[in-house]
């Protein structure tokens, strides 16, 4: 029967630490598996991360292309297919749509980025729909079912 105060971890499960300039008897001692001059054998030796030794670095090797635009605004974007699948369900009762209902039922995330209406989807529900921007396909179909884009 084993007793708390007699456990022990099991045979070769636990490995000793390498303790390095102990003295030569420790087998780790003169120039403590630091090798023979040169950087690394100093005290204080610093290497970045990224350094390669004086190799021409991968983030200078490797070619560059594109271009990323920083004043690209981005949207949450919702089709006219989600929206049709809400009013089916009963998520939304026909009326009015805004960007403050769709985050307060969580189907967009966040007031920080403006609401985009894309045209994807048919939309059979007369809806007033509210948002920053909306596709040219995505007016005619919310208008050709009887309800109203306002862009905000």
């Amino acid at each position: 029967m084993d007793i708390l105060s007699n456990l022990k971890y099991a045979e070769g499960s636990r490995k000793k630490r390498k303790r390095v300039g102990r003295g030569q008897g420790s087998g780790h001692g003169g120039t403590s598996t630091r090798g023979h001059k040169g950087q690394h054998s100093r005290s204080g030796a610093k290497f970045r991360a990224w350094f390669e030794g004086g190799q021409m670095p991968l983030q200078r090797r490797v070619p560059k292309f594109g271009f990323r635009n920083f004043a690209r605004t981005e949207y949450n974007i919702l089709n006219l297919a989600d929206i049709q699948i809400l009013v089916d369900s009963g998520k939304f009762s026909e009326g009015k749509i805004d960007k403050e209902l769709l985050v307060s039922s969580k189907i967009i995330r966040g007031l920080d980025k403006p609401l985009k209406i894309l045209g994807n989807g048919e939309l059979k529900a007369k809806l007033e729909i509210s948002a920053n921007a909306f596709s040219k396909a995505a007016v005619e179909k919310i208008e050709k079912g009887g309800g109203k884009a306002i862009t905000i």
